[in-house]
């Protein structure tokens, strides 16, 4: 696009003649006005100007005289602009020849005095001293100039014709000229949104050199303006600037100098962005800035970012669509053109953060902002695809990718860097290969962090299945083999029944499912090895129990984990804890339930007192030693505790009842019932109830029958 040349080019070579030559001209010119003007007053003052004749009137003759200079001027102004209009029309009808075959007569003397009238009124706007005419159509500035142009364009078909030489050069120094301040103004008005009717001055109060004369420089830089709206990346122009800068536009391009037009446009309205940014909070940072930020940092930048880009795409750009085609009106391709490349100049400078994010290195807390960039990305695409529809045929010399393009492929890598982080998560698993058992058989770190993450991952189900789905091909690798590692490591304290041959078959149709699936099973394994590192097997069972009820009251609790995984995982997992759970109780309390059995207490007919008395000492010890054993074991889910507690106590405490009945009236009352028969039903009760609190400075109650 033009927009982003380097460098202005002249337009010909009649714009190369040096400064001074320009102002030699320029002086003659205006001269030649004043000589016009001269005479003018000569004459007036012949036919009775004498009539002011008080003294200290001075000031308000000359006031008058001033006016009615002003007038002849204006009104010579029209009348020889009508002329240069006619001969205009002449040099375009039939390509200005005559029957004879020659070109028209120019009228030297006619056009001398347009471009000396035309040169001082512009110098006039040029100074300050003039404002934009927006109720003298006859005599606006724009008309002008609309007719320097005609006038040049319309002579150079005459080239050849010598006799043109002269009124050639005259009219293209003054085009030269009048494009010199259009392009002046048009920057001044784009550099302050908030210029109003007098924006004639503007050009005075921040005057610099035109982009003609400084062929050198690659860009200017237009400062931006000092007041803004919250959240916006610039000010609004107002409407009467807006028609200016459309009316100035239209007599750039007319006249042939839509490139120069165009750059001022392009550089102003990428400047005023970028100057915007922090408007929204958002800074520019560099690629190496991002890579090597703290974390910390880096996810407060990057909500910052997620709000600036949406507002951008969303309301900035159809801000800046609708005022490109406003100030370009009539120049539906100029306007298209320039409006693109701003949006692929934005999108590119907004891009360069997600992609510098998509190369920080891989962390499983990163996901989740990772993904937030990635469904900022995705849902912009409408909006974007709304704004740029497709074109027939692409600009071949714009040096910037296509918007669309950029976010496809940044938005790509994001989506490849999230299944790379989900994926992690199997060697964070397989690593932690701690021999150190976890105290009272709690549930383990691992557990809560894969459990905790996989459920926030959950959160971002669909955009998660959507990503796994486009990168399916780029995480398939041995996911097989993996299946057969777990199969045969999930031996042991349970049974796995989360093996490959178990699977629900709709994780073969969705990537993401199976990926999970896995994450689960890895999981599985390694608290299977890690319930071995407890010697006592009701421990263990214990620790199976808690680190699967975790588990599977994560699930219940997501339903979207829950959908993932569908209800036959759920009730396999209820079956395996159900299974955990009586593997625990036949090895604690079976041994204390044999205690209680009727068998090998009779001998001959007779309750045998010796063994009576065994049984009863061999009870006691065993409810202190598991009383103190598993009041330090831990069970934290409230409800498996419960349940834990409610079981044992509808085994052990109705047997024990029944026992004291059938068989205490065979102790001899007194110190023998005292010493054999230390707890009744209810300090059983009582006991069982301080199991799995995780208190090792809990001691029985001992209460007589």
């Amino acid at each position: 696009m033009e927009g982003n040349q380097s460098h202005f080019p002249k337009k010909s070579s009649s714009f190369s003649s040096t400064r001074d030559e320009k102002h030699r001209e320029i002086d003659r010119n205006l001269s030649l006005g004043s000589i016009k003007l001269e005479q003018g007053r000569e004459k007036k003052e012949k036919h009775g100007e004498d009539t002011i004749k008080e003294e200290g009137d001075e000031e308000a003759a000359a006031k008058q005289e001033g006016t009615r200079n002003g007038e002849e001027a204006e009104a010579s102004f029209a009348t020889i602009s009508e002329d240069i209009d006619k001969f205009i029309s002449v040099l375009t009808i039939d390509d200005g020849q005559d029957q004879s075959g020659e070109p028209p007569e120019i009228p030297e003397s006619t056009i001398e005095k347009f471009v000396a009238l035309a040169e001082k009124e512009i110098v006039k706007y040029e100074a300050g001293d003039a404002k934009w005419s927006s109720d003298r159509d006859d005599l606006s500035l724009l008309d002008a100039i609309d007719r320097i142009s005609k006038l040049a364009s319309a002579m150079t078909r005459f080239s050849s014709e010598s006799k043109y030489n002269q009124a050639m050069n005259r009219s293209g120094s003054l085009l030269h000229h009048s494009m010199c301040f259009l392009e002046d103004e048009f920057y001044s008005l784009l550099q302050d949104p908030r210029a109003k009717q007098d924006a004639g001055s503007l050009s005075l109060k921040s005057k610099r050199q035109s982009s003609f004369s400084r062929l050198q420089e690659s860009e200017r830089s237009v400062p931006p303006s000092s007041e803004s709206s919250s959240g916006e990346c610039s000010p609004a122009y107002p409407p009467e600037t807006v028609e200016r800068l459309h009316g100035i536009a239209d007599a750039m391009i007319s006249a042939g100098y839509h490139i120069e037009c165009c750059q001022v446009f392009a550089v102003a309205r990428r400047n005023a962005f970028e100057a915007g940014l922090p408007n929204l909070g958002f800074e520019k940072v560099s690629i190496d800035d991002v890579v090597k930020m703290a974390w910390e940092s880096l996810e407060s930048e990057i909500a910052t970012w997620i709000r600036a880009f949406r507002h951008i795409v969303t309301a900035a750009f159809t801000v800046e669509r609708h005022l490109c085609e406003a100030v370009f009106d009539g120049h539906h391709a100029v306007s298209d053109r320039l409006f693109r490349g701003f949006v692929r100049g934005a999108t590119t400078q907004l891009l360069t953060f997600a992609e510098a994010v998509a190369m920080t290195k891989r962390s499983a807390e990163k996901l989740f902002k990772v993904i937030d960039i990635y469904e900022t990305l995705r849902d912009v695409t409408p909006a974007v695809d709304v704004l740029l529809p497709d074109q027939a045929e692409q600009d071949e010399h714009s040096i910037i990718a296509d918007p669309k393009e950029e976010i496809s492929s940044v938005r790509c890598r994001l989506g490849e860097m999230a299944v790379a982080i989900f994926r992690d998560l199997e060697s964070s698993i397989k690593a932690d290969n701690s021999k150190i058992p976890v105290p009272g058989g709690a549930v383990h770190p691992l557990t809560r962090y894969v459990m905790n993450y996989l459920k926030y991952a959950c959160e971002y189900k669909n955009t998660l299945e959507q990503v796994f789905k486009e990168h399916k091909h780029s995480e398939k690798t041995t996911s097989h083999d993996e299946d057969g590692k777990v199969a045969r490591q999930g031996g042991g304290g349970g049974t796995d029944l989360n093996n490959s041959g178990n699977r629900d078959n709709s994780c073969d149709h969705n990537p993401f499912a199976a990926q999970l699936m896995q994450a689960l099973k890895l999981l599985h394994s390694n608290l299977m090895s890690k319930s071995r590192l407890y010697k006592d097997q009701a421990l263990c069972n214990i620790f199976l129990m808690n680190n699967g009820r975790y588990a599977a009251k994560k699930v219940k609790g997501s339903p979207e984990i829950h959908q993932l995984l569908g209800e036959t995982w759920y009730r396999r997992r209820s079956s395996e804890l159900r299974q955990y759970h009586k593997n625990y109780q036949r090895e604690t309390w079976s041994r204390v339930l044999a205690c209680l059995r009727d068998d090998g207490l009779q001998v001959k007919g007779s309750v045998a007192k010796p063994v009576l008395k065994e049984r009863f000492k061999s009870f006691n010890a065993m409810m202190e030693e598991i009383h103190k054993t598993q009041s330090t074991w831990v069970v934290s889910d409230e409800q498996l505790q419960s349940e834990l507690r409610v079981s044992v106590s509808a085994v052990v405490v109705p047997a024990y009842r029944s026992f004291l009945g059938r068989f205490s009236q065979y102790l001899d009352p007194g110190r023998q019932t005292e010493k054999y028969i230390k707890f009744g039903p209810e300090d059983l009760e009582n006991m069982i109830d301080e199991l799995f609190d995780g208190n090792p400075s809990a001691t029985a109650s001992k209460r007589r029958p």
